[in-house]
């Protein structure tokens, strides 16, 4: 959308008043965006009652979060080209609609090979919808309302990997109309058709008279490159990593720098490649995409095991486990909206400085556990939380703004899915690591001492990441971009 275009929009807005038909923009995408944040992890606490309701056996249960996680990042690139290609409100109500839909297959599904495909089925239709969230942001606000805009959503992607266990207890246990786990699924259907109904009427149009058709081998490539490195970083773990899945890590990097080579190609013939190299010419964008890919180890590798320190450690039922999840939570609000209303005064220094709040008080934590082990008070273990969330939420809230802040409006689209990439395979990369970091120390279905030594060790390399990412936001720029 030309600057000419999407002004006249802001001006005339769909109620007459640009700010309330922004408003509801803001919320809608938001809304999808938390469906997708939620869907990638409030599965994990139905999980046994899933297998023993469905008879699902071992390796099914490990598929139906992996299918949703693997089919969302091999998409995203393609998903954000999408937008920018064909309009990316067309795109978004066609993902959040695909994505309603499958959460209802999720929801009627009568065993394990039905939920599987549905899973990978909503992942799919996630990696059409995402991209489109951050580059509608992008195109419908400026300034300081971009600023706060993209803190939301830096908040939402944190409060969505936080909430999604706890609410997948919460409604799991609670039976609603006898429906068990498949309320997780079937909650997103009028979440869902809301989102369609308001997108339909309120969302601005936006795409670009030049951009890049598609590019089919690109796609190949790119798709069988990520997936040969997330797949063995998905389960492999659960394989002691066996010489097939470090095989398929190096075939992965083979195909990428081959997809690499094509796109240059691509350009060189003046083609249309799939991801604009330029991209990675701007030290913002560089620094954006790496430290995202570091957020999402960080985020899966303490998630994860403190998850387990809390319960199979410190002996807390999953109820009595809510609070301390709730903290994070409550911390991650806290830190997105300092993060809002800071991000153009101080830009890389928000996000920063949450990365050192996080290892700041990650360092307190672990020394704690160190001397007290499985003594540790319940408040001491929660209340740390608050801070830690809000390093969170003004890592994620910052993070987005600054890393696309400067790409050009054509290729949005596809910057926004390379980001959004990044974040999912750290997440599968932090999920993976678990393996060398925790449970080398403590094996499957260990408690006690042996879980809370682990988990202290654990946080040494939680620490050691957090600080290389604060160095790497060295490459963001010092100053919000204003566009």
């Amino acid at each position: 959308m030309s600057s000419e275009t999407l002004d006249t929009a802001r001006a005339r807005g769909p109620l007459g008043t640009a700010g309330r038909a922004l408003t509801i923009t803001l919320v809608v995408v938001l809304v999808a965006e938390l469906m997708n944040a939620l869907d990638g992890s409030i599965v994990h606490t139905a999980l046994p009652t899933i297998q023993a309701e469905t008879g699902a056996t071992s390796v099914a249960v490990q598929w139906i979060p992996a299918a949703y996680t693997l089919v969302f990042a091999l998409g995203l690139i393609t998903g954000g080209r999408l937008g920018d290609l064909y309009g990316r409100k067309r795109v978004f109500l066609l993902g959040t609609g695909a994505f309603t839909l499958a959460s209802l297959l999720c929801g009627l599904a009568t065993g394990p090979a039905m939920l599987i495909a549905a899973r990978a089925l909503q992942g799919g239709a996630a990696a059409v919808m995402v991209p489109q969230v951050l580059a509608t942001l992008y195109v419908s606000f400026d300034g300081a309302a971009r600023a706060k805009a993209f803190g939301l959503y830096g908040l939402i992607m944190s409060l969505g990997g936080v909430l999604g266990p706890v609410l997948g207890g919460v409604l799991t246990g609670a039976d609603l109309f006898e429906l068990g786990w498949r309320s997780i699924f079937l909650i997103n259907i009028p979440i869902g058709l809301a989102a369609v109904a308001l997108g339909l009427r309120f969302i601005p149009e936006s795409s670009d008279p030049h951009a890049r058709r598609l590019d089919p081998l690109g796609i190949l490539l790119c798709s069988s490159g990520l997936l040969l490195i997330v797949y063995p970083l998905t389960v492999g773990g659960q394989y002691h990593w066996p010489a097939w899945s470090v095989a398929m890590m190096i075939g992965g990097v083979a195909v990428l720098t081959a997809f690499v080579a094509h796109q240059r190609t691509k350009i060189a013939g003046n083609g249309s490649p799939l991801l604009a190299l330029t991209l990675f010419r701007s030290r913002s964008f560089v620094g954006g995409v790496s430290s995202q890919l570091i957020f999402g180890l960080v985020s899966g590798v303490f998630l994860l095991t403190w998850t387990l320190f809390m319960q199979d450690g410190l002996g807390l039922s999953p109820a009595r486990f809510a609070p301390a999840a709730a903290a994070v939570a409550i911390g991650g609000m806290g830190g997105a909206m300092i993060a809002s209303k800071l991000a153009l005064a101080h830009a890389r220094r928000v996000p920063q400085a949450g990365a050192l709040l996080v290892a700041a008080t990650l360092l307190g934590y672990q020394l704690l556990v160190s001397v007290q082990g499985t003594g540790v008070p319940f408040a001491a273990a929660v209340a740390p939380m608050l801070a830690l969330g809000c390093g969170f939420g003004m890592i994620g809230a910052g993070l987005a703004g600054l890393a696309l802040g400067q790409v050009d409006p054509a290729d949005m689209g596809a910057a926004s899915g390379v980001f959004n990439t990044a974040m999912q395979v750290g997440t599968a990369l932090g999920i993976a690591l678990t393996s060398v970091a925790y449970f080398v120390h403590a094996p499957a279905g260990a408690h006690g001492t042996e879980v809370t030594d682990a988990f202290a060790a654990t946080l040494r390399y939680v620490i050691g990441a957090l600080v290389l990412m604060w160095a790497l936001m060295f490459l963001l720029p010092r100053r919000q971009p204003r566009g």
